[in-house]
């Protein structure tokens, strides 16, 4: 895959809606806590990724060309992001019931910019820079933190290992949906269409899991907000965010930009679930902060 031929800088024309959307995909969590009891976890995400993706394929109409192009390699692409999109549900609600949230978010969203920047590499482009990579560091050591700040505090689980390959490889399909999206835009497409086609793509291959496990619950009133909520704005408007912010911050940039989702997930969880974090935790958050921080800002250009 040929490599744009100027680095991205980080913008924030670009950043601001990469960094709303993670605050909405934080909310995915607490929300999901209020479907009916008896709900499959892997069925009611990919529940919503059939929604939303269908609304982000059926709203451009580029979006249903593209696979269609007359660029067999912008086929290949579009084919290969779908995969991504499919393979993120499949193996992090499976992840997150072997190794436990905590843990599967760690592994799955710390893992994620690391492989980004590794692929953005091989693939051809610019080596990562120095900043990139201290506040991707900083970024993941502070998510880490945060996450599995009770555990430290109140004794370590045993890990389970099928678990965490499991998260390891939702953190790979997010790097390579968000990778590939990012090509595709710097090839001229649109990124209503990108993330249509993708997301559109993804959405049918995973439609046999809602169908073959069903959505218990999903016809109460209660379920059908959980599962709407999903659908509309933590996929479908999610990524329309994810995707304008695309167009002028990097996808290496753009994968660390969205560790700020645990931050905003275990917030909620104190302020509308009644949780409580330990100092480990808080001190992530600031370290967390920091780092997104130190990212964003733009940077001093010598003559």
């Amino acid at each position: 895959m040929p490599a744009p031929s100027k680095r991205r800088p980080v913008s924030p024309g670009g950043a601001a809606p990469i960094l709303l959307a993670s605050v909405l995909w934080g909310s995915t969590g607490t929300v999901a806590s209020f479907a009916p009891d008896g709900s499959d976890p892997a069925a009611v995400g990919c529940a919503g990724l059939v929604l939303g993706g269908l609304l982000l394929l059926l709203s451009s109409r580029d979006a249903r060309r593209l696979p269609r192009s007359r660029d067999r390699r912008d086929r290949w692409l579009c084919a290969l992001g779908a995969l991504g999109v499919a393979g993120y549900p499949v193996t992090f609600y499976p992840a997150v019931a072997r190794a436990g949230v905590a843990v599967a978010t760690v592994v799955a969203l710390g893992s994620a910019p690391v492989f980004t920047g590794l692929l953005a590499w091989l693939a051809g482009g610019a080596r990562p820079t120095v900043r990139w990579c201290l506040a991707t560091a900083a970024a993941v050591l502070g998510c880490a933190l945060l996450v599995l700040g009770p555990d430290l505090t109140g004794g370590a689980a045993p890990i389970d290992l099928l678990g965490v390959g499991l998260a390891v490889f939702a953190g790979l399909s997010y790097a390579v949906y968000a990778l590939v999206g990012g090509r595709l835009i710097t090839r001229g497409h649109g990124s209503d269409a990108v993330l249509g086609a993708m997301f559109g793509g993804g959405a049918l291959l995973v439609l046999p899991v809602p169908v073959v496990v069903g959505l218990h619950g999903a016809v109460t009133p209660r379920g059908a907000a959980v599962w709407l909520y999903l659908g509309l704005v933590t996929t479908f408007l999610a990524y329309r965010l994810f995707g304008h912010g695309l167009r002028r911050t990097s996808a290496q940039v753009a994968t660390t930009l969205t560790l700020v989702e645990p931050a905003v997930a275990a917030v909620l969880g104190v302020l509308v679930l009644g949780e409580r974090l330990p100092l480990f935790s808080w001190g992530g958050l600031a370290v967390l902060a920091v780092a997104l921080g130190g990212l964003v800002l733009p940077e001093r250009h010598r003559r």
